[in-house]
């Protein structure tokens, strides 16, 4: 059959289609874990406790707070908080309603983007980014009482090995036989995040390997800036990762969050809608947990850059979810 299009016409009408489908976009639908995530955490208005801009007792903010919780129900939260002296500070608090938290030990200048896991032998282990001279450093604790106090058992500070100027936001993902995993990102020729893996064993040995797959995912959403923070989880028996992604380098509010499928290697760009309509969103951070009217939830910690918060929404933001 003849075309009933001009040649000219048609052209227009490709590039049309064409521009009309972005650059992430899939043929496909979500995966179900997708599904289900973006149906918990999509909303924060629907959620079932929130809190904006969170703060400790002590008024400095919990920046880039990633939460857990002690056998004892107790929930613990570390951050990052920038002080008098202009420098970052990673801290613990606890808490027993998620709204309320109490500080309560500083882990010392120059600390940042922390992350907590247990070890599974009644201790944790905590990962941060440390500067100067920018690298992953790992601590163990051999209980929880240590933890608050700030008394290490196990110390490790890593030597860049993928960038000669930065690697940093780690996240612990497992911690077993003496044997510490982790991922985090590193400065690609000193100018653009990129991801790493990551181990540790015995508090001695340290091997780091480039993530491309987890980079390619992201870079088809059209992300030309940084690929930093991110955090495992399972949900339903199938792991996720929460992961930022920033479309320009420089460009504070554009960073995004996505969820990324190892089985896959694809990336899903999350929709979250806040009570204001904040639109950008970094460091995400993940966990189930029992919350304080005693019920399983999902709960979600993002922080809402300045330059893409809606009034009284920059900071970080804590919800969760009932399952």
């Amino acid at each position: 059959m003849r075309s009933l299009l001009r040649p000219g016409r048609l052209v227009a009408l490709l590039v049309v289609l064409l521009t009309a489908v972005s650059p992430g976009a899939h043929a496909e639908p979500p995966s179900a874990v997708t599904a289900r995530l973006e149906s918990l955490a999509g909303d924060v208005r629907e959620a079932d406790g929130y809190a904006y801009d969170l703060r400790d007792d002590s008024g400095h903010t919990m920046d880039t707070a990633e939460i857990t919780q002690a056998p004892d129900g107790t929930y613990l939260a570390v951050y990052h908080s920038t002080l008098a002296d202009g420098r970052f500070h990673s801290a613990v608090a606890t808490s027993t309603d998620l709204r309320t938290w109490t500080r309560r030990h500083d882990f010392g200048a120059g600390t940042s983007q922390p992350t907590l896991a247990p070890d599974g032998a009644g201790g944790y282990v905590l990962a941060y980014e440390k500067d100067p001279d920018n690298h992953i450093a790992v601590r163990g604790y051999a209980d929880l009482d240590a933890l608050l106090a700030g008394n290490a058992e196990h110390a490790y500070d890593a030597s860049r090995t993928l960038s000669r100027c930065a690697e940093g936001t780690p996240d612990i993902t497992a911690v077993h036989d003496g044997t510490v995993e982790l991922t985090g990102h590193y400065q690609e020729q000193c100018g653009t995040d990129r991801q790493l893996r990551a181990t540790l064993t015995d508090f001695t040995t340290w091997q780091a390997e480039p993530d491309k797959r987890l980079d390619r995912a992201l870079e088809a959403w059209g992300t030309g800036g940084n690929i930093g923070d991110r955090s495992a989880l399972e949900l339903g028996g199938t792991e996720l990762v929460l992961i930022e992604g920033q479309r320009r380098r420089e460009d504070f509010g554009s960073w995004r969050t996505y969820a990324y499928d190892p089985a896959t290697g694809r990336a899903e760009r999350l929709t979250l809608r806040t009570h204001g309509g904040s639109r950008a969103f970094a460091n995400p951070s993940a966990t189930l947990l029992t919350d304080p009217q005693g019920h399983p939830a999902l709960l979600v910690s993002l922080f809402v850059p300045g330059e893409g918060a809606a009034p009284g929404e920059a900071g970080q933001l804590l919800y969760w979810r009932e399952l």
